[in-house]
């Protein structure tokens, strides 16, 4: 939060009338932790909690049978918070960022993020979508990438991510479905629907990465 936040400060010193809000979608933190969380941001944001009650739901995410029921109840909330984020992004006025909450930004992680994406709609006159982080993973195939110059970073072609991304209002109208559908029924890779936007939109990392991916799994990459 404190990386996003700095981030943030410096995207506003380039857009000083930039209008920026923080939505932070939560399932069953103490309010302890909450009021932490709230404590990291500079009264100049908007900020606006949204809790969610994985028992009042009124609609239950399929997730796949792995035979582990508590493995399956935390997919379940995981999968309504980027239901909700989705939900509401479509009130969003331009640009949205969704951002999981293991990630830590460089101070113009946003900056370069905004810079580029107008200029990269721009020259072909369509809405993409900007990752922030290089992803080792994506390294373990062969693939063709064409590279374009951003605003201080160069910037590669890839077609898949994970759920930290930045894209607009218009694409998630487009793509509403598939994004809601993912969010509903568990795929394998989780991110199956979001990949077949790629096939027909415009999807760029950043070389080198503005990010940082803290999840700690049993990976090649650790």
């Amino acid at each position: 939060v404190k990386s996003l936040c700095r981030s943030a400060e410096e995207l506003r010193k380039k857009f000083p009338n930039i209008s920026i809000e923080f939505i932070i979608i939560d399932i069953g933190s103490p309010q302890s932790d909450l009021d932490k969380i709230i404590s990291f941001f500079p009264k100049q944001f908007k900020i606006k909690l949204k809790p969610l009650n994985i028992n009042k739901l009124k609609y239950l995410p399929k997730t796949i049978d792995k035979n582990n029921e508590r493995i399956e109840r935390n997919m379940s909330t995981t999968m309504a918070s980027i239901h909700e984020s989705f939900v509401l992004a479509k009130n969003c006025r331009d640009l949205v960022y969704f951002v999981e909450d293991d990630y830590i930004h460089k101070p113009e992680a946003l900056t370069e993020m905004v810079f580029s994406y107008e200029k990269f709609s721009s020259i072909f006159q369509e809405e993409l979508i900007l990752l922030s982080t290089d992803y080792p993973y994506l390294y373990k195939k062969l693939e063709n990438s064409n590279i374009l110059i951003g605003e201080n970073f160069h910037w590669r072609t890839v077609r898949e991510s994970l759920l930290t991304f930045m894209t607009s209002k218009k694409m998630i109208e487009k793509h509403y479905e598939k994004l809601i559908d993912m969010s509903m029924n568990e795929s394998n890779p989780f991110e199956k629907n979001l990949h077949k936007i790629y096939e027909d939109e415009i999807c760029l990392s950043p070389l080198p990465s503005l990010s940082i991916h803290c999840a700690n799994i049993n990976s090649v990459f650790g």
